[in-house]
């Protein structure tokens, strides 16, 4: 099943493609410019579903050394609310795992190239979904290119967790090695509005451990039906318990160069979940540095 939805991806990026070349001829935009040296960036974020809401608040620091490799560190503080129709589950909150990352892109009028590297250190509570314990990394990779108003992207990635993204602040993490992907297209709908749909598949292997945030029911295994963490705070099991697929829209809304906000719904046809996620971040060191 899995090789039909990556394939389903794919054929979604390629019909993307086809119809933004034939809206837009051959006419190319560059991704926004660069801006060199320091960077600062605060983001709140939030996602609501069955099983409960989890907000993140995350500052970032972050100095780009040349028009093609950066860096930055960022620190998540989590903040969960349990619902109420999950018996014995109680809320939890705290301080997540602080990580870096290494940023690498290549602007082409052909097509962009990024790649991410990123990794985190276990300071988070893993009895409340904070972290798993261990140190973790993610290694990302995207494509995209601008057709006109119409921008297809491509994300391909490898890491030993599932993280959390801005369309979906997850109610568990997990430890175990996964590819991850994510296909899509976004369109700037006019200066300060823009809309996009994605599709995404989690495909983990070897044994996985899944961390819930919005259960405290004790230990588990992966026998049971259903998701692992509506059941059990920590399950152990094989790859399955971390599988996961689904598809996202959202509308972005930049009101100016400081603020850029986004509300999205997500649908994980693995868990049969629905989720609605915002999220609203501020770039602090633009303003800074055009106040002086």
């Amino acid at each position: 099943m899995r090789k039909y939805f990556v394939q389903g991806i794919a054929l979604l990026i390629c019909a993307c493609v086809v119809a933004a070349q034939t809206a837009a001829q051959a006419k190319t935009e560059f991704a926004a410019q660069t801006e060199l040296g320091w960077k600062s960036y605060a983001e709140f974020a939030g996602t609501t579903n069955r099983d409960g809401q989890v907000f993140l608040v995350q500052p970032s620091v972050g100095y780009t050394f040349t028009q093609h490799f950066g860096m930055d560190f960022g620190l998540p503080f989590y903040f969960a609310h349990v619902s109420d129709s999950n018996t014995g589950g109680t809320s939890g909150s705290g301080v997540g795992n602080p990580w870096v990352d290494l940023r690498w892109n290549l602007l082409n009028p052909k097509l962009n190239y990024g790649s991410v590297l990123t990794g985190a250190a276990p300071l988070g509570d893993s009895k409340l979904g904070l972290s798993t314990g261990r140190a973790t990394f993610d290694w990302n990779n995207r494509i995209d290119r601008s057709f006109n108003k119409v921008t297809p992207f491509l994300e391909a990635g490898l890491s030993n967790t599932v993280s959390d993204t801005r369309l979906f602040v997850r109610p568990y993490t997990t430890l175990g090695m996964n590819g991850h992907f994510l296909g899509g297209a976004s369109v700037q709908a006019s200066n300060h509005v823009s809309i996009g749909a994605s599709a995404y598949d989690i495909a983990p292997f070897g044994n996985q451990t899944v961390f819930s945030r919005v259960t405290r029911q004790g230990n588990g295994s992966s026998g049971g039906k259903g998701a692992p963490f509506q059941s059990s705070q920590q399950t152990t099991g094989s790859a399955s318990i971390a599988e996961d697929n689904g598809f996202s829209t959202f509308v972005g809304f930049n009101p100016n160069q400081y603020v850029d906000a986004q509300i999205g719904y997500t649908r994980s046809v693995h868990y049969d979940l629905n989720s609605i996620s915002f999220s609203l971040g501020f770039n602090v060191g633009r303003l800074l540095r055009n106040s002086n």
